[in-house]
């Protein structure tokens, strides 16, 4: 075990008060493709960039395009969790993570059995009616032929931020709550350049910052423990 390894190991057995932040890395390894990487979905080719098909104009003006997408390369039904989701659901197992903040909408994290996910982007297994409100899990998505509709005839939007949409408040300020009271904040999988969500690890009042990312960030030289290497691998020995 190397420096940080062992560093890493021993924040996490001395604290009872660490609080995760991550994004897409934490769900690549279980076959999700992230946005900015070579295989990302930004660097895929279609009739219009993925950033305009994911915008709340295009989902109320091509809505049946929009579908045909999202279908494709935003739902992911046969994903299951990897290391890093089964690792954090342990860790608040024992009392010692206080809350996931993550920015992926794929909704491992409560499949792994963690309890206190805070969705910063939504969840694409929450849907709604527009019309009525009405909640519909995933299936309803997956089994339209093309636009999901409500028995009331409203239109089903999928329960996920869209560009030009806002974050949910609520999420927000328990999120900065949470990272403000954080005694460890563990950031991974993430590149930290998607804001709004995140300027929130600026809320960080710690002295015990870990990243855990493949590539550098931003945020590499104020942390106290950086391992550029597999999430999965370098959590595994959590659970």
């Amino acid at each position: 075990m190397d420096d940080m390894h062992a560093r890493l190991k021993a924040v996490i057995e001395q604290s009872d008060n660490i609080v995760f932040f991550g994004g897409a890395g934490v769900s690549t390894e279980s076959g999700i493709p992230d946005f900015r990487s070579e295989d990302g979905i930004y660097n895929m080719k279609y009739a219009y960039p993925p950033e305009t098909i994911l915008s709340h104009t295009f989902f109320m003006r091509n809505t049946s395009e929009f579908y045909r997408f999202y279908r494709e390369k935003m739902l992911h039904p046969r994903a299951e969790p990897n290391k890093a989701h089964y690792a954090l659901a342990e860790l608040e197992r024992q009392g010692k993570l206080r809350a996931i903040i993550t920015q992926n909408v794929d909704s491992l994290h409560h499949m792994a059995g963690s309890v206190n996910v805070l969705e910063l982007h939504g969840s694409c297994n929450r849907n709604l009616c527009m019309k009525c409100g009405a909640l519909f899990t995933v299936d309803v998505v997956l089994e339209a032929d093309d636009i999901p509709l409500c028995p009331c005839g409203g239109t089903i939007k999928p329960d996920v931020v869209l560009f030009e949409e806002g974050l949910d408040q609520r999420v927000i300020e328990k999120s900065v709550d949470f990272i403000r009271k954080a005694e460890v904040l563990i950031i991974g999988g993430t590149s930290l350049n998607v804001y709004p969500a995140a300027g929130l690890v600026q809320y960080y009042n710690g002295n015990q910052l870990v990243l855990i990312n493949k590539s550098e960030t931003s945020y590499d030289r104020y942390a106290n423990i950086v391992i550029h290497e597999s999430i999965g691998e370098t959590l595994s020995p959590f659970t």
